[in-house]
């Protein structure tokens, strides 16, 4: 839809309106909705929480899950999955509420506020690489469900997450690591004392050369500086990040090429692979007092993806093979803003928040025609500059004893400019606006129990490029551009119980709706269309203290999936997850300074083709860690990845691909990234 100046205007003064009303009901001693400090997922969000998917995994549950890659850090969210088809430096693919949201659409990921999801990505809409994450360094991960958040904008429809480090490590850290499969990892990070603050230093590299018969030889390097003073209520944080990744990749093969050239752990190019680059700058600075709460989040970060892939080996150019490279470099700046005021309504508790999210990203990106890493023509070239602004309000009100609410409205204007370098036709700009209410009804809590009813609008941008594409580069073919902004509506009721002691129980039952969109495909360099769908499913999470050393965990997500529209080709979504099961049981502080952990892990079968006449297999993987903790400076620890050698996919996909030989229209077939074999990897840490 294009911008309707008067329609933004009316949407500010309305908020703007609610507030004044707000503070003429003030009293002449506000007083703020109770707080509560979360520490992880064993603390209870009854009372606080605004649906039954929202919540807190803290860095005492994280240390004790063995990780094979660092993405696996948001596994600890109910329902989530990442896998992975390339090389350990490509993001990860990730998994939730009946998607396969590719590279992050639909997901908006936030590292202390800062986005981590691209739009317009030379790979894919909402590419986002957790590659830039520090384990030791995360104390918390948050997360909410459902497009029902007011502070929740691009990307946010199947779920949102915001990954928190540390201001102040408790001791300066040492980390040694080494391993099978040519895994080895060092850290050095630490706070001293700095003047009125502290400044946080962490330094990481990783190597991994993985199973392949063309090894990985990933390098991986993070830095991290941050001064900070005060804490999360009052005081500032000034960050400065960096990361670096190099790597080959064995891409997804045909499965009627395994045995016949090449073997599981084998690739049908082995000149793939990419590099990149991040460098992030961040400034939080946050006040409160009794009656009112402020932060500002200033960010800016400079990216840079090389990326080398070829999916279908010889079907485009039976000579040459279809390699292509994807480039992404990109400047992006923005401000997050919001001001909440603390007060009475009619005598009943309140909050009214303002916000304010801005960004842009200034981005140059183009898709190649390459054979080993070799530019032969190019399909595309363009100058991206991408706008949005967005703003919104929200009120909580305890109108009861047991009954709250939490109402929110939020506008977003996106403006799109896209340059071609070597198409004018596929030139031009574009504005959209786009309103999105939101709902929430809690009722308790009676015995520890609180129900939810949650509804609201979201959305997703499309690529920019898409949006303003009016001839295929590839086919020269007229075709019509992307919709700027795709609706998204959902609802949820749900329950959480803290009824039983030490155990926290949460179940809901959900509905998405998606309207009919187009979208831009980076591999092929043109759009898309796909078609209204439907997903709906059930989600049971289970968090037992048992005793103080010994702790369960029982999470179970299943989904439906389905277009909403009729098709010969038929109504099953390919790659939508079905099932997910993820359970653990950890034990520490025991028998001295032993711990350990043993963590099942079930992807289960998907639909990859429309009329689900084919399907990809489960995969089930456990994972186990034992340590020891010698005494307040040494620990020791064994992870045993994949311990009973599960040998299945890790991702698929059904489509056509040649190899030498076939005919040139190729073969239909499942295509397959195995999941790595059992690996182990031993760690020294030292805290002094």
């Amino acid at each position: 839809m294009k911008t309707n100046p008067s329609r933004l205007g009316a949407f500010l003064a309305a908020s703007a309106c609610l507030t004044s009303l707000a503070s003429a009901a003030e009293q002449p001693e506000p007083t703020q909705l109770e707080a509560v400090v979360v520490t992880g997922r064993a603390d209870s969000l009854v009372g606080t929480a605004t649906s039954s998917n929202e919540g807190v995994i803290g860095a005492e549950q994280l240390a004790r899950r063995p990780l094979q890659r660092v993405g696996e850090i948001v596994e600890t969210i109910p329902g989530v999955i990442i896998s992975q088809h390339a090389g350990g430096g490509k993001a990860n693919q990730f998994y939730l509420r009946g998607f396969n949201l590719d590279h992050g659409t639909d997901l908006a990921t936030t590292l202390d506020g800062m986005p981590i999801n691209m739009p317009t990505h030379a790979h894919g809409q909402g590419y986002t690489d957790l590659n830039l994450l520090i384990p030791e360094l995360v104390r918390e991960v948050s997360y909410k469900k459902g497009p029902y958040f007011a502070e929740i904008g691009d990307f946010g429809s199947a779920g949102a997450f915001n990954i928190h480090y540390f201001d102040t490590l408790p001791n300066q850290l040492a980390v040694a690591t080494g391993g099978t499969l040519g895994y080895a990892r060092g850290l050095l990070a630490g706070s001293p004392k700095l003047g009125a603050g502290h400044l946080l230093y962490a330094a990481e590299y990783e190597h991994a050369d993985g199973p392949w018969d063309k090894t990985d030889d990933f390098h991986k390097m993070n830095g991290v500086l941050r001064y900070s003073v005060g804490d999360e209520q009052n005081g500032f944080s000034l960050t400065l990040s960096a990361y670096h990744g190099v790597w080959d990749s064995s891409d997804q093969i045909a499965r009627r090429a395994i045995g016949r050239e090449v073997g599981i752990w084998g690739s049908l190019d082995d000149t793939t692979g990419g590099d990149s680059s991040r460098v992030n700058l961040l400034a939080d600075w946050r006040r409160t007092d009794e009656h009112s709460a402020t932060r500002i989040l200033l960010y800016g970060f400079y990216y840079d993806l090389d990326l080398f892939s070829n999916f279908t080996y010889f079907l485009d150019d039976p000579v040459r093979g279809d390699q292509f490279e994807q480039k992404d470099r990109r400047v992006t700046l923005g401000l997050k803003a919001s001001q909440t005021w603390f007060g009475e309504l009619l005598s009943r508790k309140t909050e009214n928040t303002l916000g304010l999210q801005v960004r842009s990203d200034n981005i140059r990106n183009g898709l190649f025609k390459t054979q080993n890493r070799n530019r032969l023509t190019v399909t595309r070239e363009d100058h991206v500059i991408e706008t949005s602004v967005g703003a919104y309000f929200e009120n909580k009100t305890q109108w009861a004893e047991k009954f709250r609410t939490v109402l929110g409205v939020r506008g977003d204007v996106f403006h799109f400019d896209v340059r071609s370098s070597n198409l004018d036709v596929n030139t031009g700009s574009e504005t959209s606006f786009i309103a999105s209410p939101k709902a929430a009804l809690i009722f308790g809590p009676w015995a520890g129990t609180e129900f939810y009813v949650n509804g609201g609008f979201g959305f997703h941008s499309n690529d920019a490029r898409g949006v303003l594409t009016r001839t295929d580069p590839a086919s020269g073919e007229s075709v019509r551009g992307a919709k700027p902004l795709v609706r998204t509506k959902g609802a949820e009721v749900g329950v959480r119980s803290t009824a039983v002691p030490g155990l926290q129980s949460s179940l809901s039952l959900w509905l998405l709706d998606i309207d009919s969109e187009l979208l831009f495909v980076g591999d092929a360099g043109t759009t898309e269309a796909t078609r209204p769908s439907r997903r709906w499913g059930v989600e049971f999470a289970n968090y037992y203290d048992v005793t103080p050393w010994l702790t369960l965990d029982a999470d179970f997500a299943w989904s439906h999936t389905r277009f909403r529209d009729s098709a010969p080709e038929g109504r099953h979504i390919p790659g939508s997850v079905e099932t997910v099961v993820a359970a653990g049981v950890s034990v520490h502080d025991f028998w001295g300074g032993a711990f350990g952990s043993l963590r099942v892990r079930y992807f289960g079968p998907r639909s990859l083709i429309e009329d689900d006449s084919v399907r990809s297999p489960s995969t089930t993987v456990v994972n186990a860690q034992l340590g020891y903790k010698f005494n307040e400076t040494w620990t020791a620890t064994v992870d045993v990845l994949n311990l009973f050698d599960e040998r299945s996919s890790d991702i698929d996909y059904y489509y056509a691909s040649r190899l030498r030989g076939e005919p040139p229209a190729g073969v239909d077939d499942r295509h397959t990234h195995p999941n790595e074999p059992r690996s182990v990897r031993f760690t020294i840490s030292a805290r002094f």
